[in-house]
């Protein structure tokens, strides 16, 4: 069950008009929401975030923050599994197409819900493969937006490496992965790139900072290079979905010694009890 423009149905019963603009152009922006025992994970960052984005394309939220709570509770229960992952898009609406911003829409809003599948075991125990490549996308990656096409393109070239994921190199220096944030980690300590309009700061990458810093973890945030990212003695990626996955092969060479770090073990379990607490939160 989903919600489109002020409607609950399934999934196979909607339809959206040819002419929308996020369909014509790519003019909309998004969220995805982990939910865990339906609890949706940072809502209010999500929708801080939504806003941020919304506003970066100069479209207005169509909705308040307790209509956005209320839709979002009402898809939740709408669909089985306790643990979902929740995608929200707003696109400008439908109109002729014509590049220039159409004078009066109304936005399309789309709310649509699957089972959440989190990391799996083998995944936390050996860690994943990752490349590297050249960031060629627009200069905006702050804006969570729909049109995502150099995204795909970066992250599948990850997949015809038999890879997870495609950690992304602009003017030398990490930006981060084509659907994820980087963390390094060299003689113990934590860094990763400060956030800017090359990278999308992730909900995730906001936890795992301030884990870091309530826990007693040193991490600094900085330019990485190349060469540091090649040298590291752990790399992580995180996002909405992986959560924190330890990256322990990268372009074909093991990451340190090739198996997940001390430190991301303990992150790893900083997280897992971070998120505990929110699951036994009142809904």
């Amino acid at each position: 069950m989903i919600y489109l423009n002020g409607k609950f149905l399934p999934i196979e019963e909607a339809v959206i008009p040819v002419l929308d603009r996020g369909f014509i152009f790519g003019d909309g922006v998004y969220e995805v929401i982990p939910v865990y025992s339906r609890h949706p994970f940072r809502l209010q960052e999500h929708l801080q975030r939504l806003q941020k984005s919304l506003t970066g394309i100069r479209l207005e939220n169509p909705n308040s923050e307790d209509k956005w709570r209320e839709l979002i509770r009402r898809v939740i229960d709408l669909n089985e599994p306790d643990d979902q992952s929740l995608y929200l898009q707003v696109t400008r609406g439908v109109a002729k197409r014509d590049h220039a911003f159409p004078g009066n829409t109304v936005p399309t809003v789309l709310i649509t819900s699957n089972p959440l599948i989190p990391p799996g075991e083998k995944q936390l125990r050996s860690g994943v493969g990752a490349i590297t490549a050249t960031d060629n996308r627009w200069l905006r990656c702050d804006v969570k937006s729909t049109a995502l096409l150099p995204n795909v393109l970066l992250r599948q070239l990850a997949v015809d490496a038999d890879c997870v994921e495609t950690l992304l190199l602009r003017d030398g220096l990490l930006t981060e992965g084509s659907a994820s944030n980087v963390f390094v980690v060299r003689a113990g300590i934590v860094f990763a790139p400060a956030k800017s309009n090359l990278m999308l700061a992730g909900i995730t990458y906001d936890v795992v900072l301030e884990l870091a810093q309530a826990n007693g973890i040193a991490c600094e945030l900085r330019s990485v290079t190349q060469a540091e990212l090649n040298e590291a003695d752990e790399i992580w990626i995180t996002s909405s979905s992986k959560e924190i996955l330890p990256v322990t092969t990268l372009n074909g060479n093991p990451v340190g010694n090739g198996k997940p770090g001390p430190v991301f073990q303990r992150m790893h379990d900083l997280y897992q009890s971070y998120k505990a607490q929110v699951m036994r939160a009142p809904r």
